[in-house]
């Protein structure tokens, strides 16, 4: 008995070492990606209006290939085979993506990375919460590793990209993805649920009025936070930084998030996620209205330190509240539409509109825009905790 008890404790240590290493190189795979590639494209000569337009249609892209995963993944009952799938075709097209000099070829294999990487956020965010549970551990100390791998895959590739050039990024990532494949392989697969995934249960998810009503909540508040995530790096070198600069912009806000994923057991108490949420956007506000008035990339990435109170609580608090309004069998599914409002329409609008008004109207006025935005979110999230109130009573 005492053997077959410490071999489940050896095999529940490995897969929760073996999640948390995926979180963490998938997440690295992200910063080389979200952050890294505008400025990637603007150092081979697009401007921030054509960057915007194609990372807009990166964005539409997500939105047609996230829910289509997400739905894939419910039906087969497998999150573990559809990422492996994903991550391998990942793999191939982000190296010849950052290998490419042609904009042809550029912009082709960043729509193809966009269709394969974008959905495994929301399937690896699903497999880490459902492991978590059935590890009987917080959520937040795997999503930790996640934020661990986005603050050093940001630092790192600054570095690399001033020492060896721009294209050297590519085999940073093909290591990260081969790394990742091979966490994936080892993993266990998320338990399926024993309720059947049926069209009228789909329908009931999205016409649910509570679930639309937070959503319009998320997709508000995301949009700014999207165009931050765009042109933040392209704002660091705007202001006289070098890459090197931007990787430590992103590291820092990255890296500040690691103590608030790790504490959420603390601070993340059933009942409050809509409170958290509409907290974190007020400091969103003070982020975007500080970066608008600073003038020179260590300052703007001082602000970066406001990462800690803003993203971790708003996505960890919203991914705990969509959980509660969503049936366990469609949880991937649910997942997939968080994500594709923070990632794919707000990604689209973000980039489009952001694109024109950074390059018409310059980066100051670019973040007081995202200041509105956020304040509009602000207030709607003031709104749906007076309903809830209501409700309550």
């Amino acid at each position: 008995m005492n053997f077959l008890f410490f071999l489940l404790k050896g095999l529940d240590f490995i897969q929760k070492s073996l999640i948390k290493s995926y979180n963490f190189l998938l997440f690295g795979m992200l910063a080389l990606f979200i952050p890294f590639l505008p400025v990637f494209m603007k150092a081979q000569g697009m401007s921030e209006t054509k960057v915007g337009l194609l990372i807009s249609v990166g964005s539409l892209i997500t939105i047609i290939v996230q829910p289509t995963f997400g739905m894939i993944s419910d039906r087969l009952k497998t999150i573990r085979k559809v990422m492996l799938v994903l991550i391998f075709l990942t793999t191939i097209s982000g190296f010849f993506l950052y290998q490419a000099s042609s904009m042809t070829w550029i912009v082709i294999f960043t729509l193809v990375v966009y269709a394969f990487l974008m959905p495994l956020d929301p399937l690896c965010e699903s497999l880490s919460f459902t492991t978590a549970e059935t590890l009987k551990i917080s959520y937040g100390s795997v999503r930790t590793y996640g934020a661990l791998g986005y603050a050093v895959l940001s630092l790192i590739v600054g570095y690399i990209m001033d020492w060896f050039g721009l294209h050297s990024i590519s085999y940073l990532f093909a290591v990260a993805g081969i790394l990742a494949f091979l966490s994936v392989w080892l993993l266990r697969d998320a338990p399926p649920s024993p309720v059947p995934v049926t069209i009228e249960g789909f329908k009931k998810l999205i016409l649910n009025k509570e679930i639309l009503l937070f959503l319009l909540l998320i997709l508000i508040a995301s949009i700014s936070a999207r165009m931050n995530d765009t042109f933040l790096g392209i704002h660091v070198i705007t202001l006289n930084g070098d890459n090197k600069l931007v990787g430590l912009a992103f590291f820092i806000a990255a890296a500040s998030e690691i103590v608030i994923f790790a504490l959420s057991f603390m601070w993340l108490k059933p009942g409050k996620e809509l409170l958290l949420i509409t907290i974190s956007i007020f400091f969103y506000v003070v982020r975007f209205f500080l970066s608008g008035i600073v003038d020179n990339p260590y300052a703007l990435i001082a602000v970066q330190l406001l990462q800690m109170v803003t993203f971790p609580i708003f996505y960890t608090a919203a991914i705990q509240y969509l959980y509660k309004l969503v049936p366990r069998e469609w949880r991937a599914t649910g997942q997939t539409l968080l994500a594709l409002l923070f990632f794919g329409f707000s990604g689209m609008v973000a980039s489009a509109i952001g694109g024109y008004v950074y390059n018409v109207f310059g980066g100051h006025n670019f973040y007081f825009m995202l200041t509105g935005i956020s304040a509009v979110a602000f207030v709607y999230g003031i709104f749906l905790l007076i309903r809830q109130k209501r409700q309550a009573s």
